[in-house]
C-alpha cells in the first residue's frame, strides 16, 4: 500500500492504495464519489473524465499514485451547494444529455477546453468533447452546451473551473487523456 496525498475538489486528503489501483476506481469505490463513471474501464468512452491539474484525463487509465500532491477535480466538485457551475447550469439549458451516463465526462472536458479557451469556436468545442462517447446522440445538445457555457461564465466574470483552472492547456490534454499522461 502507498499513501497518496492529493487536494480533491478542494479538500487535502490522503489514501492509501494499492500501486495498481487506478484513480477512478480509488474516487468511486474508496472515496464514494460516483459521479465520476465506470463504463469502458479502458480509455475508450470519456465517461470517466476528471480534471488533474485542471487537464481533463481519463481516470480510468491514470493510477492514483500518479496523484501524489495533485490537485483533482471531479464533477462533485463543480458549483457551490445548490448553485450549479456555468457548465452544469449550460447542460439543463441546451438539454445536453438524455440518460446523462455521459453527461459527468463530457461537462468535465468543456470545463477544462473554457478554462484555457473561454470563448471556444464550435470547432475547439467538437474537439474538445471528441474523446466522450454519447450513445444517445446528445452530440448537437452538447455543442450547444459548451457555447452556452461560455456565455454563462463571461456574463458571471469567471471561468467555469470553480478553481480548477488548467495549468498545461486542455488542447495538450485531449491528445494526453488516452494514455492517462499528466
Amino acid at each position: 500500500m502507498h499513501l497518496v496525498s492529493f487536494r480533491l475538489n478542494g479538500d487535502e486528503r490522503s489514501l492509501a492504495v494499492e500501486p495498481r489501483r487506478t484513480l477512478l476506481d480509488a474516487l468511486r469505490v474508496d472515496l464514494a464519489l460516483t459521479g465520476t463513471k465506470k463504463v469502458c474501464d479502458m480509455g475508450d468512452c470519456g465517461a470517466c473524465t476528471v480534471l488533474i491539474d485542471g487537464r481533463a484525463v481519463y481516470s480510468c487509465l491514470t493510477l492514483a499514485v500518479d496523484c501524489d500532491d495533485r490537485t483533482i477535480t471531479t464533477i462533485e466538485g463543480l458549483g457551490h451547494g445548490d448553485q450549479l457551475d456555468p457548465v452544469q447550469q449550460a447542460f439543463v439549458e441546451a438539454d445536453a444529455y438524455q440518460c446523462g451516463f455521459c453527461t459527468p465526462g463530457q461537462i468535465m472536458s468543456i470545463t477544462a477546453l473554457l478554462s484555457e479557451t473561454p470563448a471556444p469556436a464550435e470547432d475547439e468545442i467538437k474537439r474538445a468533447v471528441s474523446g466522450n462517447l454519447c450513445r444517445c446522440g446528445a452530440y448537437p445538445n452538447i455543442v450547444k452546451a459548451g457555447q452556452r457555457a461560455a456565455e454563462l461564465a463571461a456574463a458571471n466574470g469567471a471561468p467555469p473551473t470553480n478553481g480548477a483552472a488548467s495549468t498545461n492547456g486542455a488542447s495538450k490534454a485531449r491528445g494526453a487523456r488516452k494514455a492517462g499522461a499528466r
